[in-house]
């Protein structure tokens, strides 16, 4: 899945959610820097990271996880203590692992246990957080909530937004029900929001912008999950071949000339298919492969 994408975004724009999500105050976010930051000499980068200002609060590393990988703690750790080789913070750390479900949680390594016995890393489930929580936390559920009960949710949530954050939270339950029922209507999403709520959004102006708003409401979504609800196979495509360079360019720095000629030459569901591939690449030759097999 993509979905990891979206947890990012949240992150990154409702700083707090991290500490609701790990029982602390959400006002615990003060201080702190939500980034990335890449490790040079392994060429990869750290898609999360909390970095405090002051030296006496603690490194927050997260990792979300949708998909059953053995190797998961293995990389998560390596990468961890690279991090520390690397930039040697002054500060102590801790780190969260985040799973859709407890079933695709890999066995933990006998090598680390200790580092979850001592607290320095934790587990979240997110089908287990209860109902009825903050709105950001009930927002991380309308992400994992079973696609029969997301419209009813999004329209209790759109319903609960006060005007503090009024239009980031419009937009994030925009993206994630556009992410989720990519062919909704114009109407559909309408629904469940009042039109000046709409036009508010970044993801309506933005498309407006771009004269792509005729009939249909398009999103844009951001990083791993980012492409165009858009009226033209057309425009379907080039929604998605953009989402596709964003990834590749996180995942591997510059995209080559010669492999966006590639892409151009894939239809909408082989783009579809390639950006959630990209979470499993671990060198360009992983992507070469997968071009190669889908000439």
């Amino acid at each position: 899945m993509r979905t990891d994408t979206i947890f990012f975004q949240l992150f990154q724009t409702f700083d707090g959610l991290l500490f609701e999500l790990v029982g602390l105050p959400p006002e615990t976010a003060a201080g702190y820097r939500f980034t990335s930051v890449e490790i040079k000499e392994k060429a990869f980068r750290f898609d999360g990271i909390f970095i405090p200002e002051a030296l006496d609060k603690n490194i927050w590393f997260v990792e979300v996880q949708f998909q059953k990988r053995a190797e998961f703690y293995w990389e998560f750790v390596g990468e961890i203590f690279l991090y520390l080789s690397q930039y040697k913070p002054e500060q102590d750390w801790q780190a969260v692992a985040i799973f859709a479900k407890r079933n695709i949680e890999p066995e933990v390594p006998k090598q680390f246990r200790t580092l979850f016995t001592d607290g320095h890393i934790g587990r979240i489930y997110l089908d287990e957080l209860p109902e009825n929580q903050s709105l950001h936390l009930e927002l991380v559920r309308l992400i994992v909530a079973p696609k029969k009960e997301t419209v009813a949710l999004a329209k209790r949530l759109a319903g609960q937004v006060g005007q503090v954050d009024r239009e980031r939270m419009i937009e994030f339950i925009e993206t994630v029900m556009l992410y989720k029922f990519p062919q909704m209507s114009r109407e559909e999403v309408e629904a469940m929001f009042t039109l000046g709520d709409l036009k508010k959004t970044r993801v309506y102006r933005e498309a407006k912008l771009e004269g792509k708003l005729e009939g249909k409401l398009e999103g844009k979504l951001e990083g791993k999950l980012e492409g165009e609800k858009i009226g033209t196979q057309r425009g379907q495509i080039l929604g998605l071949k953009q989402a596709v360079v964003r990834l590749l360019t996180r995942k591997f720095g510059k995209v080559t000339l010669k492999t966006l000629k590639r892409l151009d030459k894939l239809s909408a569901e082989q783009l579809e298919d390639l950006a959630e591939a990209v979470l499993d690449f671990e060198k360009v030759a992983d992507l070469e492969a997968w071009l190669s097999r889908r000439k």
